[in-house]
């Protein structure tokens, strides 16, 4: 029991000398709610508050200096980890490859564009799977074009083969689909893709929520990939939102009062008046109301000391 207590407040934070010491005094029965008690009277902090509360020493440098302060390495260390507030893009390469080839062929340039536009934005961890059958050669019933991508893309440590073989003469493969959302759910990324994954929505309830959420859905123009703007709908977040984990909020616009100074509305008006800005936004009637308790109340003081002569 003793080793218990002292192991549960020892993850508190708490000193070893101390808990033995409240131990000694409450006995080996007291509660754990009496011994954080004595703690606490005895003015006993846990080892993360005493180095919070120790302010750490400044030092002296002279103008002109090149040494690096405590600023300069913070600083150093946002522009040095620029992607780390980006999040992580999984790629559903037959998906990309089959729209940029019409649903005909097996486009591997479509996957270069997907990755290379996700670069382009600063993504740093960026993966495609594709099945590994998808390394035999082209065949009519499954066409694939600039198949040598996919080698290029697997050099950069990119693409990744999801298993797959032949048994009896027979292809069997892997679901690529459950590694795509499995990866993504576990980094919080994004899915890039146009499918809606509907089975493994059924499957597990937080993949369906995260399918709803992280699923980037896209389109080829022109030999250019465009995903949308709104990625989640009219009022959802922005694509730089979406994409990003701390995601920037629009600052507030404030449209003027079409009437000005003569608007009646008072504090009820949903538009911008900037010269009530200093001023306490009162309705009609509670100006009214204001106004007329004045007299009313110095008529009443008037009254009061006519009485008292």
């Amino acid at each position: 029991v003793h080793q218990n207590k002292l192991d549960f407040f020892c993850k508190l934070g708490y000193g070893k000398q101390d808990i033995c010491k409240v131990l000694e005094n409450l006995g080996q029965e007291a509660l754990e709610d009496d011994v954080l008690k004595e703690l606490i009277r005895m003015g006993s902090k846990p080892q993360a508050l005493e180095s919070e509360a120790q302010p750490s020493p400044l030092k002296l440098v002279a103008r002109g200096s090149c040494s690096t302060s405590p600023v300069s390495k913070l600083l150093g260390e946002d522009e040095s980890d620029s992607s780390s507030h980006l999040r992580p893009i999984v790629i559903d390469g037959s998906n990309v490859a089959m729209s940029h080839g019409n649903k005909e062929v097996f486009s591997c340039w479509g996957i270069r564009l997907a990755v290379e536009w996700f670069r382009e934005r600063g993504h740093t961890y960026i993966k495609v799977f594709v099945p590994l059958w998808r390394k035999e050669p082209s065949r009519q019933d499954s066409p694939i074009a600039d198949q040598h991508i996919l080698e290029e893309l697997e050099k950069q440590s990119i693409l990744v083969y999801t298993p797959s073989r032949k048994v009896k003469g027979k292809r069997v493969v892997c679901y690529d689909d459950r590694y795509i959302v499995k990866v993504a759910y576990e980094k919080d990324g994004v899915i890039v893709s146009n499918d809606h994954y509907r089975d493994l929505q059924n499957e597990n309830p937080e993949w369906k929520w995260f399918i709803e959420q992280r699923l980037l859905m896209y389109s080829f123009v022109s030999n250019r990939f465009m995903p949308p703007d709104d990625p989640l709908g009219r009022h959802g977040p922005t694509l730089s939102n979406f994409l990003s984990k701390k995601p920037v909020l629009p600052e507030p616009t404030w449209q003027p009062c079409p009437y000005g100074k003569k608007c009646t509305y008072g504090n009820k008006c949903k538009f911008y008046h900037p010269e009530r800005q200093h001023q306490a936004q009162l309705s009609v009637a509670d100006e009214l109301r204001a106004k007329i308790k004045v007299p009313v109340s110095q008529g009443k003081e008037e009254e009061m000391c006519n009485c008292s002569a």
